[in-house]
């Protein structure tokens, strides 16, 4: 499912903190990210996702981390080989309990 159609909002605001960080190589990348999975860690202040496939170990030498500042919660981004592959979201229950109903 696009993160656009299942997250509207947040999908916005992830393109807005992408341009505002100097990213629109990633920002542009938004539109189109597929939500593949939820992270299933159970901590329950966790609404981090997949937008490709959870990797068998690490991402790799070619993986970056990327916080953003987001107005509530935490935001970080898990970029491999310039792709968008892990959105991690933290402390945001209406985006938990959307990810949890999509993803039982």
């Amino acid at each position: 499912m696009l993160l656009t159609e299942m997250l509207p909002v947040l999908a916005d605001e992830l393109e807005q903190l992408l341009k505002k960080s100097r990213e629109p190589e990633l920002a542009a990348q938004v539109p189109q990210l597929t939500v593949v999975d939820r992270c299933r860690c159970g901590d329950d202040f966790c609404a981090s996702f997949y937008t490709e496939p959870k990797p068998e170990g690490t991402y790799g030498p070619r993986h970056r981390c990327m916080e953003l500042e987001p107005a509530e919660g935490m935001l970080t981004l898990d970029v491999v080989a310039g792709t968008i592959a892990h959105v991690e979201v933290l402390y945001r229950d209406e985006i938990r309990k959307k990810l949890i109903a999509a993803f039982p």
